[in-house]
């Protein structure tokens, strides 16, 4: 019998997921670094993390998860002890990638709702400290994960794999973690960007009406306004960013609520079952979720959009000549 079709498309959409995704957050990176994209250091210090974490995702949950179960099931990566470490790393960075998702909405509400604010929090110096905090929680919280796994299958008295225990679902401490870990992530995140994009919006309409009202109905000096143009860029960078993680994550959500709410498990292993399979189609959708900043800012950011065209162009160059 063939492999099922959710299986089969994992397949394919994995590594065409690395092949994109690696290069888009590398470039990322590079290009935010040298600081040259008309955006505050504040902000850059975030993109740069959260670039830095969905390739981390990328390399730990696409590379040496799903791919390589794919296609080298048989090799150490696969031993139960080295699997268990890199879920373990792969739940740490998708935390990371979540949080930092949530800090940079955070900033970016402090930003625009908060004037009085703004000064002391949305420095260079505050980024800093709340990527770090960020990420050593992440590490923190994760911990358990490695304890938590047993051998998917025992070859040759050989641990192979890793495997959910049976005992999570029942002993008490670990379903407390378990509910820890859902309302942690992603509950708390989904209803914090919500709110936080809700209440910036609002700001920024009320704002906007305000200042229509003291320029008058002259289009044309609305329209050269630098300070309506500016909250037009954030509130384009911002949604994009938190909206596009709100879409991706939708399904998973929904699978976590399902687990929390009715007698259904995580990694059951039937691939024919539809919790199953929209599990799976979640994880899909989680991992393309670390692609898409990228295009994001190419699409939103001018300067980004140059920078990256440049970057694109010298290789392409260096081989045609």
């Amino acid at each position: 019998m063939g492999q099922p079709v959710i299986i089969q498309i994992e397949h394919i959409y994995y590594p065409i997921i690395a092949t994109v995704g690696i290069p888009a957050n590398l470039l990322t990176i590079v290009i935010l670094s040298r600081g040259s994209c008309d955006l505050s250091k504040c902000i850059t210090r975030y993109l740069v993390a959260m670039a830095a974490a969905d390739l981390l995702v990328l390399v730990f949950d696409v590379i040496l998860y799903e791919i390589k179960d794919a296609y080298f099931p048989y090799t150490f990566l696969n031993y139960t002890p080295i699997c268990s470490l890199n879920l373990a790393l792969l739940f740490i960075f998708v935390d990371c990638s979540v949080w930092l998702t949530v800090a940079f909405t955070f900033d970016r509400f402090i930003t625009i709702c908060c004037q009085k604010l703004r000064t002391k929090y949305c420095t260079e110096k505050t980024a800093a400290l709340v990527i770090a905090v960020v990420c050593t929680l992440s590490v923190l919280e994760n911990v358990p994960i490695y304890f938590i796994l047993e051998p998917r299958k025992i070859i040759d008295n050989v641990p192979w794999s890793c495997y959910v225990k049976s005992s999570f679902y029942t002993i008490p401490i670990w379903v407390a973690f378990l509910w820890m870990e859902s309302i942690l992530t992603p509950f708390v995140p989904f209803v914090l960007i919500l709110l936080l994009n809700a209440l910036t919006i609002r700001h920024i309409v009320l704002a906007n009406r305000v200042r229509r009202g003291l320029l008058g109905n002259n289009n044309s000096e609305i329209h050269k306004d630098p300070e309506m143009e500016n909250r037009r860029k954030s509130i384009i960078l911002l949604l994009s960013i938190s909206g596009s993680f709100i879409l991706l994550w939708m399904v998973s959500f929904t699978c976590y609520i399902c687990v929390q709410f009715t007698d259904t498990q995580f990694m059951v292993g039937n691939y024919n079952d539809p919790f199953t399979i929209m599990e799976q189609t979640g994880y899909m959708l989680r991992t393309l979720s670390c692609c898409t900043n990228t295009f994001i800012y190419a699409l939103s950011q001018s300067k980004f959009r140059d920078k990256l065209k440049n970057m694109i162009k010298r290789p392409l160059a260096l081989i045609m000549y």
